[in-house]
């Protein structure tokens, strides 16, 4: 059988849309963590523009499925040429290049199970210059899991140069973070989760349960509050960043999750040093020194918030429980909430602006707890006008 998989790339400087269909031999489920070895051709591109080249929200679907048949896609990043990498938490890394190609690049070592795997991506700010990429990866080390941040340098569809600029993050099958993304101050931030370890979300010499901030290199900054990687604490498994137009960072949260007790989703403002509390407060619940959510979701609804992109005064972020594309209103230090795509296309993970100003989302159905529908996992793009 062979699957249809279309995909829409918009370049920068000269911006050009184009729409591609490429056939490509379908993973077989059992065996969809193998990286597919062969690079897939796409027709010539389309160009859809207007006659100086730009484009409006108006030349936009409402909703466009780019890209299906993946497998949990768990982060996506923009190239300045226009092309695209997407990460699969099973291990694998695609690129969809302008040209029309779309090409595995390999990952050594990723330890795939549960919530760990290759998950984060983010490209140097000069990334044109310097080819330089961030993979956020889970591996094993003598039987324990721990979370890496390794540093590439990405050449001929290939990942070179292979750094480890911070290493001996907590991981766990489940609650590893792992969002990145260089900050309007030049520093790469970095969400960690508990590791299924409650207290060490409290400790500012553990890793675990925080957001991290460093250099480019993985250096410590002077001004960090507590001398090591450590910007805020008191997490349990943040997976969402993004900042608006002041330079405020905004955080997703995921809320508990027992046998019996769900919800308590979060949305944060991030301020250096700030303890948000995990395990010790959670919802509307107070304690000295520890900061409250602008916004949780209550015991009775549960986001399972994966992602944080802004545009134009909105925090948008997906919902993996919730499937929904939510809608936060900045309102100052308040946010008013929206609900968007409910149930239409299940579990939403990945939430990206791309260069079009369009919205990025990836589904996760394949990642065993949602419903499988054909074509998954996917990659939709979103006309944010069409949410209003």
């Amino acid at each position: 059988m062979k699957a249809k998989i279309g995909v829409l790339f918009l370049g920068i400087g000269i911006i050009s849309v184009a729409a591609f269909i490429i056939h490509a031999p379908k993973m077989d489920q059992e065996k969809s963590e193998d990286t597919p070895d062969a690079t897939e051709a796409l027709p010539s591109p389309l160009p859809l523009a207007t006659s100086d080249g730009t484009t409006t929200a108006s030349m936009f679907p409402d909703r466009e499925v780019i890209a299906e048949n993946l497998k949990i896609p768990w982060d996506i990043a923009f190239l300045p040429d226009g092309s695209m990498l997407v990460s699969e938490r099973p291990g694998n890394l695609f690129l969809f290049a302008k040209d029309g190609t779309r090409t595995a690049i390999d990952v050594p070592d990723v330890r795939s199970v549960g919530e760990a795997g290759l998950l984060g991506i983010t490209l140097h700010p000069d990334f044109g210059h310097n080819k330089i990429v961030y993979l956020y990866v889970t591996i094993d080390e003598n039987g324990q899991f721990l979370n890496r941040i390794l540093r590439y340098t990405l050449e001929n569809n290939t990942l070179t140069n292979k750094q480890i600029i911070l290493t001996k993050i907590p991981g766990a099958q489940f609650h590893d973070g792992g969002r990145m993304d260089f900050g309007p101050d030049g520093m790469l931030y970095i969400t960690t989760g508990d590791a299924r370890n409650e207290k060490s979300a409290q400790d500012t010499k553990s890793l675990a349960g925080k957001i991290l901030r460093i250099r480019d290199d993985g250096s410590i900054p002077a001004d960090n509050p507590f001398g090591n990687e450590v910007y805020s604490y008191g997490h349990r498994n943040p997976q969402g960043l993004a900042w608006d137009s002041e330079g405020r960072l905004w955080a997703t949260e995921h809320g508990r999750t027992t046998a019996t007790l769900t919800g308590m989703d979060e949305i944060n403002l991030i301020e250096k040093g700030k303890n948000y509390g995990w395990p010790d407060i959670e919802g509307d619940k107070t304690a000295p020194n520890m900061v409250v959510p602008v916004l949780n979701s209550g015991a009775d609804e549960t986001w399972a918030p994966a992602s944080a992109a802004y545009l134009n005064g909105y925090l948008y972020f997906g919902g993996l429980r919730g499937e929904t594309l939510y809608r936060a209103k900045i309102l100052g230090n308040t946010v008013e909430l929206s609900r968007h795509l409910v149930k239409k296309y299940g579990r939403i993970r990945a939430v990206r602006v791309g260069p079009d100003n369009m919205l990025y989302i990836s589904t996760s159905n394949q990642d065993g707890r949602g419903t499988v529908h054909d074509g998954d996992d996917k990659i939709i793009r979103i006309n944010p006008d069409s949410l209003e």
